[in-house]
């Protein structure tokens, strides 16, 4: 599946730059890449057969990597381009550059021309790279410098898996003291439970609190990490207008919400699996920074024990069955 997605991204690509190039400052279509661990990005660009083992001279002006991985791999990987050579000086490029750019939407999105980059570089070679991006997706983000749109995706993620958490806890403890789950969404959706991240009303007397205390939490361990992590405030605004919670777009409860994971007995979405691995980069991650980030190596617990159980294929809204016993509804 992994194999399958960079397919479809990887051609879709092809084929759009092919056709953006004419409006672009860049002379050859760029080098870009997927891969699903910093390892295989690492052999991509430095193994034997690698991008930069054609000595100090390279064609490519311009190497795009939309892989999910460690904020330190990207830098590295920036500086080992950029210490190459053009074959081919254009302009005023004499050295090749490095953008990290990883995506959000998935092949779906990539597929309709509609994923979110996260890009991380220098804000000269994002501008001039900016159509590149937008020909497949509606939405680039310039985040920083080198490793800054890594920084951007993990933390996105972790905001994502401990808000879906917190929405499967608060559900399933609803379904425990006797309402349904599709009565707690509609509270959710019209009160200060819904999109925490984006709406700052607090009601402190609402049913919902324990919800809104795991989201503020999540939000606040995100952009920690994320300025933390060397991502500044680029990042956190990044985060703060994608990172919503899921009770109006994602219901994880089946039968409460059509077109959604849950409502096809968890397949397609996003795999627990994927959630998982990027979890264990956001955990390595608040390891380096050596500050606090509890909810962060819980949600890292959490969905490594779905994935041990069984359930790594399954979108990561399974969590609400799997691990708290929610039950479904029917329509």
């Amino acid at each position: 599946m992994a194999m399958l997605k960079m397919k479809i991204y990887g051609y879709r690509l092809r084929a759009l730059l092919s056709t953006s190039l004419s409006s672009s400052p860049f002379h050859s279509v760029p080098s870009r890449t997927f891969s699903s661990s910093s390892f295989e990005v690492l052999n991509v660009y430095n193994g034997p057969d690698g991008l930069l083992q054609g000595g100090d001279l390279l064609t490519p002006q311009l190497f795009i990597d939309s892989s999910t991985i460690d904020p330190q791999t990207s830098r590295k990987l920036a500086v080992s381009v950029s210490n190459c050579i053009l074959k081919e000086k254009k302009e005023n490029w004499e050295n090749p550059v490095m953008l990290d750019a990883p995506v959000s939407g998935g092949v779906v999105a990539a597929e309709a021309g509609s994923l979110t980059f996260m890009v991380g570089g220098s804000e000269d070679v994002y501008l001039a790279a900016k159509s590149l991006l937008l020909s497949m997706g509606k939405n680039a983000i310039f985040c920083g410098g080198p490793g800054n749109g890594s920084v951007a995706k993990i933390c996105n993620n972790l905001a994502m898996a401990i808000s879906m958490l917190g929405l499967s806890e608060a559900l399933a403890l609803g379904q425990s003291l006797g309402i349904t789950a599709s009565t707690l969404t509609k509270i959710f959706n019209s009160s200060s439970a819904r999109c925490w991240s984006r709406f700052n009303a607090f009601n402190l007397g609402s049913q919902i609190i324990h919800f809104l205390v795991f989201s503020m939490f999540s939000m606040h361990s995100c952009f920690l990490l994320g300025k933390k992590s060397g991502g500044g405030e680029r990042v956190c605004s990044t985060i703060l207008k994608y990172a919503q919670c899921d009770s109006d777009s994602y219901n994880p409860v089946p039968g409460v919400m059509q077109g959604v994971p849950s409502s096809r007995n968890y397949s397609g979405g996003f795999a627990s699996k994927l959630m998982a691995k990027d979890l264990n980069l956001a955990a390595a991650s608040a390891e380096e920074v050596g500050q606090r980030f509890p909810l962060t190596f819980l949600a890292q617990n959490i969905y490594t024990e779905i994935c041990n159980d069984g359930h790594e294929t399954e979108d990561f809204s399974c969590v609400f069955q799997h691990y708290y016993s929610g039950k479904g509804e029917r329509n």
